[in-house]
Protein backbone atom coordinates (compact mmCIF):
# COMPACT_ATOMS: atom_id res chain seq x y z
CA UNK A 1 0.00 0.00 0.00
CA UNK A 2 2.70 2.66 0.98
CA UNK A 3 4.99 1.68 -1.95
CA UNK A 4 1.54 1.88 -4.46
CA UNK A 5 0.71 5.23 -2.54
CA UNK A 6 4.45 6.61 -3.02
CA UNK A 7 4.24 5.83 -6.75
CA UNK A 8 1.02 7.53 -7.08
CA UNK A 9 3.15 10.66 -5.68
CA UNK A 10 5.66 10.59 -7.80
CA UNK A 11 3.16 10.24 -11.21
CA UNK A 12 1.60 13.18 -9.49
CA UNK A 13 4.50 15.28 -9.51
CA UNK A 14 5.47 14.74 -12.88
CA UNK A 15 8.64 13.88 -11.24
CA UNK A 16 11.21 16.00 -13.04
CA UNK A 17 8.80 18.30 -14.78
CA UNK A 18 5.85 19.58 -12.64
CA UNK A 19 7.08 18.96 -9.29
CA UNK A 20 10.66 20.61 -10.28
CA UNK A 21 8.91 23.36 -12.13
CA UNK A 22 7.22 24.20 -8.75
CA UNK A 23 10.83 24.76 -6.88
CA UNK A 24 11.85 28.12 -6.51
CA UNK A 25 14.64 29.70 -8.81
CA UNK A 26 17.50 27.91 -8.79
CA UNK A 27 21.11 28.82 -9.37
CA UNK A 28 22.26 28.84 -12.82
CA UNK A 29 24.16 25.15 -14.22
CA UNK A 30 27.80 25.38 -13.08
CA UNK A 31 30.25 22.57 -14.74
CA UNK A 32 31.37 21.44 -11.65
CA UNK A 33 30.01 20.98 -8.18
CA UNK A 34 29.14 23.81 -6.61
CA UNK A 35 31.18 26.26 -4.46
CA UNK A 36 30.64 27.00 -0.96
CA UNK A 37 31.11 30.36 0.60
CA UNK A 38 33.82 30.74 3.32
CA UNK A 39 33.13 32.56 6.77
CA UNK A 40 33.73 32.21 10.03
CA UNK A 41 29.82 33.99 11.01
CA UNK A 42 27.63 35.39 8.55
CA UNK A 43 25.93 38.82 8.98
CA UNK A 44 22.34 37.52 8.70
CA UNK A 45 19.38 37.74 11.68
CA UNK A 46 19.02 35.20 14.32
CA UNK A 47 17.12 32.24 13.64
CA UNK A 48 13.76 32.31 14.88
CA UNK A 49 11.60 29.15 15.75
CA UNK A 50 9.95 27.17 12.38
CA UNK A 51 10.27 23.71 10.88
CA UNK A 52 14.30 23.89 10.28
CA UNK A 53 14.09 20.62 8.13
CA UNK A 54 11.66 22.03 5.40
CA UNK A 55 13.36 25.71 5.63
CA UNK A 56 16.48 23.96 4.94
CA UNK A 57 15.66 21.86 2.43
CA UNK A 58 13.70 24.64 1.09
CA UNK A 59 16.56 27.06 0.71
CA UNK A 60 18.74 24.58 -0.84
CA UNK A 61 16.23 23.29 -3.62
CA UNK A 62 16.15 26.96 -4.59
CA UNK A 63 19.68 27.57 -4.66
CA UNK A 64 20.66 24.18 -6.66
CA UNK A 65 18.66 22.20 -9.76
CA UNK A 66 19.08 18.57 -9.43
CA UNK A 67 21.29 19.10 -12.48
CA UNK A 68 23.45 21.68 -10.75
CA UNK A 69 23.38 20.51 -7.14
CA UNK A 70 26.71 18.15 -7.86
CA UNK A 71 28.02 14.96 -9.16
CA UNK A 72 27.51 11.47 -8.07
CA UNK A 73 29.82 12.44 -4.42
CA UNK A 74 29.06 11.67 -0.32
CA UNK A 75 28.35 15.24 0.58
CA UNK A 76 25.57 15.36 -1.85
CA UNK A 77 24.40 11.69 -1.02
CA UNK A 78 24.33 12.60 2.60
CA UNK A 79 22.34 15.73 1.75
CA UNK A 80 19.70 13.96 0.01
CA UNK A 81 19.08 11.48 2.33
CA UNK A 82 18.35 14.08 4.62
CA UNK A 83 15.97 15.36 2.46
CA UNK A 84 14.62 11.79 1.92
CA UNK A 85 14.14 11.73 5.65
CA UNK A 86 12.19 15.24 5.53
CA UNK A 87 9.87 13.48 2.73
CA UNK A 88 8.99 10.86 4.50
CA UNK A 89 7.75 12.87 7.19
CA UNK A 90 6.12 15.49 5.28
CA UNK A 91 4.94 14.13 2.06
CA UNK A 92 6.26 16.56 0.06
CA UNK A 93 6.43 14.96 -3.47
CA UNK A 94 9.04 17.99 -4.57
CA UNK A 95 11.69 16.03 -2.71
CA UNK A 96 11.16 12.91 -3.78
CA UNK A 97 10.97 13.84 -7.52
CA UNK A 98 14.10 16.42 -6.42
CA UNK A 99 15.83 13.21 -5.37
CA UNK A 100 15.19 10.65 -8.46
CA UNK A 101 16.05 13.64 -11.32
CA UNK A 102 19.55 13.71 -9.37
CA UNK A 103 19.28 9.96 -10.01
CA UNK A 104 18.50 9.75 -12.85
CA UNK A 105 21.63 11.50 -13.71
CA UNK A 106 23.81 8.90 -13.40
CA UNK A 107 21.75 5.87 -13.72
CA UNK A 108 20.42 4.59 -16.79
CA UNK A 109 17.04 3.02 -17.80
CA UNK A 110 18.67 -0.47 -17.82
CA UNK A 111 20.26 0.30 -14.78
CA UNK A 112 23.75 0.73 -15.49
CA UNK A 113 25.95 3.18 -14.04
CA UNK A 114 29.05 4.65 -14.65
CA UNK A 115 30.72 4.39 -11.33
CA UNK A 116 33.75 2.35 -10.79
CA UNK A 117 33.31 2.06 -6.94
CA UNK A 118 37.16 2.01 -6.41
CA UNK A 119 36.91 4.08 -3.02
CA UNK A 120 34.33 3.71 0.05
CA UNK A 121 33.06 7.37 -0.54
CA UNK A 122 31.99 6.50 -3.99
CA UNK A 123 29.19 4.31 -2.11
CA UNK A 124 27.39 6.19 0.29
CA UNK A 125 25.11 7.89 -2.28
CA UNK A 126 24.12 4.13 -3.25
CA UNK A 127 21.63 4.30 -0.55
CA UNK A 128 19.60 6.79 -2.66
CA UNK A 129 19.49 3.49 -5.07
CA UNK A 130 18.07 1.64 -2.24
CA UNK A 131 15.85 4.20 -1.23
CA UNK A 132 14.69 4.86 -4.66
CA UNK A 133 13.48 0.86 -5.63
CA UNK A 134 11.37 0.95 -2.38
CA UNK A 135 9.75 4.17 -3.08
CA UNK A 136 9.01 3.11 -7.16
CA UNK A 137 9.80 -0.59 -7.50
CA UNK A 138 11.66 0.31 -10.50
CA UNK A 139 14.31 -2.72 -11.40
CA UNK A 140 17.31 -0.16 -12.44
CA UNK A 141 17.52 1.16 -9.08
CA UNK A 142 17.99 -2.33 -7.62
CA UNK A 143 20.55 -3.18 -11.02
CA UNK A 144 22.65 -0.03 -10.12
CA UNK A 145 22.47 -0.64 -6.02
CA UNK A 146 23.23 -4.65 -7.04
CA UNK A 147 26.91 -3.15 -8.55
CA UNK A 148 27.92 -2.15 -5.13
CA UNK A 149 26.89 -4.75 -3.64
CA UNK A 150 28.97 -7.09 -6.02
CA UNK A 151 32.32 -4.82 -5.98
CA UNK A 152 32.73 -5.43 -2.07
CA UNK A 153 32.80 -9.01 -3.12
CA UNK A 154 36.74 -7.95 -4.76
CA UNK A 155 37.03 -4.92 -2.55
CA UNK A 156 40.84 -5.21 -0.95
CA UNK A 157 40.83 -5.28 2.70
CA UNK A 158 43.19 -5.27 5.41
CA UNK A 159 45.03 -8.71 6.83
CA UNK A 160 41.84 -8.70 9.09
CA UNK A 161 38.94 -7.95 6.76
CA UNK A 162 38.81 -4.20 6.71
CA UNK A 163 37.68 -2.42 3.76
CA UNK A 164 40.22 -0.20 2.35
CA UNK A 165 38.77 3.43 1.97
CA UNK A 166 40.31 3.27 -1.54
CA UNK A 167 41.77 1.19 -4.11
CA UNK A 168 44.67 3.35 -4.26
CA UNK A 169 47.99 3.38 -3.74
CA UNK A 170 47.78 6.04 -2.06
CA UNK A 171 44.81 4.96 0.45
CA UNK A 172 46.36 1.13 0.29
CA UNK A 173 46.14 -0.58 3.94
CA UNK A 174 44.13 2.46 5.41
CA UNK A 175 40.76 2.13 7.45
CA UNK A 176 39.61 6.12 7.66
CA UNK A 177 36.86 6.42 10.41
CA UNK A 178 35.15 8.01 7.66
CA UNK A 179 34.71 4.98 5.51
CA UNK A 180 32.27 3.17 8.20
CA UNK A 181 29.71 5.34 7.16
CA UNK A 182 30.46 5.61 3.34
CA UNK A 183 29.34 2.21 3.25
CA UNK A 184 27.64 0.11 5.83
CA UNK A 185 24.39 1.82 6.44
CA UNK A 186 24.13 1.35 2.58
CA UNK A 187 25.03 -2.32 3.37
CA UNK A 188 22.41 -2.72 5.76
CA UNK A 189 19.82 -0.85 4.21
CA UNK A 190 20.25 -2.75 0.80
CA UNK A 191 20.18 -6.49 2.67
CA UNK A 192 16.49 -5.06 3.70
CA UNK A 193 15.25 -4.32 0.34
CA UNK A 194 16.77 -7.54 -1.67
CA UNK A 195 16.42 -9.81 1.03
CA UNK A 196 20.06 -10.19 1.64
CA UNK A 197 20.80 -9.21 5.41
CA UNK A 198 22.37 -12.77 6.10
CA UNK A 199 25.14 -10.89 4.11
CA UNK A 200 24.76 -7.35 4.31
CA UNK A 201 24.10 -7.51 8.47
CA UNK A 202 27.06 -9.52 9.00
CA UNK A 203 29.46 -7.51 6.62
CA UNK A 204 28.40 -4.68 8.29
CA UNK A 205 28.47 -5.33 11.70
CA UNK A 206 32.31 -6.67 10.87
CA UNK A 207 33.54 -3.81 8.94
CA UNK A 208 32.43 -1.30 12.69
CA UNK A 209 33.99 -4.42 14.69
CA UNK A 210 37.20 -4.33 12.94
CA UNK A 211 37.44 -0.18 12.55
CA UNK A 212 36.16 0.47 15.79
CA UNK A 213 38.87 -2.04 17.47
CA UNK A 214 41.97 -0.58 15.55
CA UNK A 215 40.67 2.88 16.18
CA UNK A 216 39.32 3.30 19.37
CA UNK A 217 41.71 4.45 22.05
CA UNK A 218 41.69 4.40 25.70
CA UNK A 219 40.08 7.87 25.87
CA UNK A 220 37.29 5.71 24.24
CA UNK A 221 37.08 8.58 21.31
CA UNK A 222 38.69 7.35 18.04
CA UNK A 223 41.22 8.56 15.57
CA UNK A 224 40.71 9.62 12.52
CA UNK A 225 42.68 6.59 10.39
CA UNK A 226 45.21 3.65 11.13
CA UNK A 227 47.33 2.19 8.60
CA UNK A 228 48.55 -1.28 8.32
CA UNK A 229 51.20 -0.91 6.60
CA UNK A 230 52.63 1.91 8.46
CA UNK A 231 53.86 3.28 5.45
CA UNK A 232 51.76 6.82 5.17
CA UNK A 233 53.30 9.47 6.36
CA UNK A 234 50.99 10.19 9.26
CA UNK A 235 50.87 6.66 10.65
CA UNK A 236 52.39 6.15 14.06
CA UNK A 237 55.60 3.51 13.22
CA UNK A 238 54.05 1.66 16.28
CA UNK A 239 50.26 1.77 15.92
CA UNK A 240 49.87 2.58 12.90
CA UNK A 241 47.33 4.92 14.14
CA UNK A 242 46.89 8.90 12.69
CA UNK A 243 47.45 11.72 15.47
CA UNK A 244 44.67 13.03 15.96
CA UNK A 245 40.26 12.58 16.74
CA UNK A 246 39.27 14.65 14.08
CA UNK A 247 35.54 15.28 14.78
CA UNK A 248 33.56 14.86 11.92
CA UNK A 249 35.44 11.01 11.40
CA UNK A 250 34.47 10.49 14.74
CA UNK A 251 30.80 11.37 13.73
CA UNK A 252 30.44 9.29 10.74
CA UNK A 253 31.49 6.50 12.81
CA UNK A 254 29.13 7.25 15.23
CA UNK A 255 26.22 7.67 12.96
CA UNK A 256 26.83 4.07 11.02
CA UNK A 257 26.95 2.53 14.42
CA UNK A 258 23.47 3.37 15.26
CA UNK A 259 22.73 2.85 11.43
CA UNK A 260 23.98 -0.42 11.95
CA UNK A 261 22.34 -1.28 15.33
CA UNK A 262 19.06 -0.16 14.33
CA UNK A 263 19.11 -3.02 11.53
CA UNK A 264 21.03 -6.03 12.77
CA UNK A 265 19.13 -8.78 14.66
CA UNK A 266 20.04 -9.31 18.48
CA UNK A 267 21.66 -12.59 18.09
CA UNK A 268 24.72 -11.04 15.44
CA UNK A 269 27.84 -12.16 16.57
CA UNK A 270 29.28 -8.52 16.78
CA UNK A 271 26.49 -6.43 18.44
CA UNK A 272 27.61 -6.84 22.09
CA UNK A 273 31.21 -5.11 20.86
CA UNK A 274 29.65 -2.60 18.73
CA UNK A 275 26.98 -1.66 21.56
CA UNK A 276 30.41 -1.50 24.20
CA UNK A 277 32.53 0.53 21.47
CA UNK A 278 29.46 2.78 21.07
CA UNK A 279 28.81 3.32 25.03
CA UNK A 280 32.63 3.88 25.70
CA UNK A 281 32.54 6.37 22.69
CA UNK A 282 29.26 8.07 23.64
CA UNK A 283 30.69 8.64 27.16
CA UNK A 284 33.43 10.32 25.82
CA UNK A 285 31.40 12.70 23.72
CA UNK A 286 30.02 14.08 26.97
CA UNK A 287 33.10 14.64 28.32
CA UNK A 288 34.32 16.86 25.82
CA UNK A 289 31.00 18.72 25.03
CA UNK A 290 31.89 22.32 25.14
CA UNK A 291 30.43 23.31 27.74
CA UNK A 292 29.07 26.96 26.56
CA UNK A 293 28.27 26.49 23.40
CA UNK A 294 26.73 22.43 23.23
CA UNK A 295 29.02 21.52 20.26
CA UNK A 296 32.05 19.56 19.43
CA UNK A 297 35.74 20.94 18.31
CA UNK A 298 37.17 20.12 15.25
CA UNK A 299 40.25 18.27 17.20
CA UNK A 300 37.44 17.05 19.94
CA UNK A 301 40.24 16.27 22.30
CA UNK A 302 41.76 19.87 22.09
CA UNK A 303 39.42 22.29 23.00
CA UNK A 304 41.60 24.27 25.12
CA UNK A 305 43.59 25.86 22.32
CA UNK A 306 42.85 28.84 21.04
CA UNK A 307 43.11 28.14 17.18
CA UNK A 308 40.71 25.31 17.94
CA UNK A 309 37.10 25.73 17.22
CA UNK A 310 33.38 23.88 17.39
CA UNK A 311 32.47 22.45 14.20
CA UNK A 312 29.04 22.28 13.23
CA UNK A 313 28.47 18.74 10.97
CA UNK A 314 30.23 16.84 13.51
CA UNK A 315 28.26 18.30 16.57
CA UNK A 316 25.22 17.51 14.28
CA UNK A 317 26.17 14.26 13.92
CA UNK A 318 26.62 13.76 17.44
CA UNK A 319 24.06 14.86 18.45
CA UNK A 320 21.75 12.33 16.10
CA UNK A 321 23.54 9.38 17.33
CA UNK A 322 23.26 10.26 21.20
CA UNK A 323 19.41 10.93 20.92
CA UNK A 324 19.03 8.02 18.87
CA UNK A 325 20.95 5.74 21.05
CA UNK A 326 19.64 7.12 23.97
CA UNK A 327 16.04 6.06 22.35
CA UNK A 328 16.79 2.73 21.22
CA UNK A 329 17.96 1.77 24.88
CA UNK A 330 21.45 1.52 23.48
CA UNK A 331 22.47 4.34 25.83
CA UNK A 332 21.61 5.16 29.27
CA UNK A 333 18.51 7.77 29.31
CA UNK A 334 20.46 10.78 30.13
CA UNK A 335 22.15 11.30 26.70
CA UNK A 336 19.34 12.72 25.28
CA UNK A 337 20.38 15.76 27.57
CA UNK A 338 23.62 15.71 25.31
CA UNK A 339 22.18 15.57 22.78
CA UNK A 340 19.75 18.30 23.47
CA UNK A 341 22.66 20.66 24.28
CA UNK A 342 24.32 19.99 21.06
CA UNK A 343 20.79 20.41 18.99
CA UNK A 344 20.99 23.83 20.62
CA UNK A 345 24.59 24.42 19.89
CA UNK A 346 24.34 23.45 16.12
CA UNK A 347 20.97 25.78 15.76
CA UNK A 348 23.17 28.63 17.04
CA UNK A 349 24.65 28.31 13.79
CA UNK A 350 21.39 28.53 11.45
CA UNK A 351 20.65 31.63 10.68
CA UNK A 352 17.77 33.13 7.85
CA UNK A 353 19.44 35.86 5.19
CA UNK A 354 17.92 38.98 4.04
CA UNK A 355 16.34 36.58 1.02
CA UNK A 356 14.88 34.51 3.67
CA UNK A 357 17.12 31.58 3.26
CA UNK A 358 18.77 29.41 5.84
CA UNK A 359 22.63 29.82 6.04
CA UNK A 360 24.14 27.04 8.08
CA UNK A 361 27.62 28.11 9.21
CA UNK A 362 31.42 27.02 10.46
CA UNK A 363 31.13 23.56 8.52
CA UNK A 364 34.51 21.75 8.00
CA UNK A 365 35.06 21.44 4.28
CA UNK A 366 36.32 18.28 2.98
CA UNK A 367 39.08 16.83 4.93
CA UNK A 368 42.50 14.47 4.92
CA UNK A 369 44.36 12.24 7.54
CA UNK A 370 46.80 15.08 9.20
CA UNK A 371 47.97 17.03 12.32
CA UNK A 372 46.45 19.29 14.27
CA UNK A 373 47.74 21.83 12.66
CA UNK A 374 46.12 20.49 9.30
CA UNK A 375 42.82 20.32 10.78
CA UNK A 376 42.60 23.76 12.99
CA UNK A 377 43.22 25.51 9.47
CA UNK A 378 40.98 24.49 7.80
CA UNK A 379 38.25 26.35 5.98
CA UNK A 380 34.75 26.87 7.53
CA UNK A 381 32.37 27.00 4.98
CA UNK A 382 28.40 27.91 4.84
CA UNK A 383 25.81 25.88 3.63
CA UNK A 384 28.30 22.67 2.81
CA UNK A 385 26.26 19.75 2.18
CA UNK A 386 28.35 17.95 4.82
CA UNK A 387 26.62 20.22 7.45
CA UNK A 388 23.55 20.34 5.47
CA UNK A 389 22.73 16.54 5.51
CA UNK A 390 23.99 16.07 9.03
CA UNK A 391 21.50 18.99 10.14
CA UNK A 392 18.56 17.75 8.09
CA UNK A 393 19.38 13.85 9.91
CA UNK A 394 20.10 15.63 13.39
CA UNK A 395 16.47 17.49 13.20
CA UNK A 396 14.54 14.74 12.32
CA UNK A 397 15.64 12.78 14.65
CA UNK A 398 15.10 14.92 17.75
CA UNK A 399 11.68 15.99 15.88
CA UNK A 400 10.69 12.37 16.21
CA UNK A 401 12.20 11.89 19.71
CA UNK A 402 9.94 15.01 21.17
CA UNK A 403 13.36 16.70 21.46
CA UNK A 404 12.10 20.11 19.12
CA UNK A 405 9.84 22.76 20.47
Amino acid sequence: MRRRRLRAALSTAALATAALAALPAAVPPAAAAPAVRHTTAPSVRPAAARDWSTAVVDSTMARYTPQTIGGWSYPVGLYLYGQYLVYRRTHDPRLLSYIKAYVDRFVSADGSIGQSFDSLDSMQAGRLLVILHHETGQDRYRTAAQKIRDRLNTYPRTSDGGFWHADTSSRAHQLWADGAYMVNPFLVEYGQEFHDGAYADGEAARQLYVYGRHLQVASGLLRHAYDESRSASWADPATGLAPEHWCRAVGWYAMATVNVLDAIPADQQYRPQLLGMFRTLASALEKYQDPASGRWFQVIDKGDRPDNWTETSCSGMFAYALDRGAQQGYLDGHFRSVARRGYQGVLARLSVGADGRTELSDISVGTNVGTYAYYAARPRAVNDFHGLGAFLIMNEQLREDGRVL
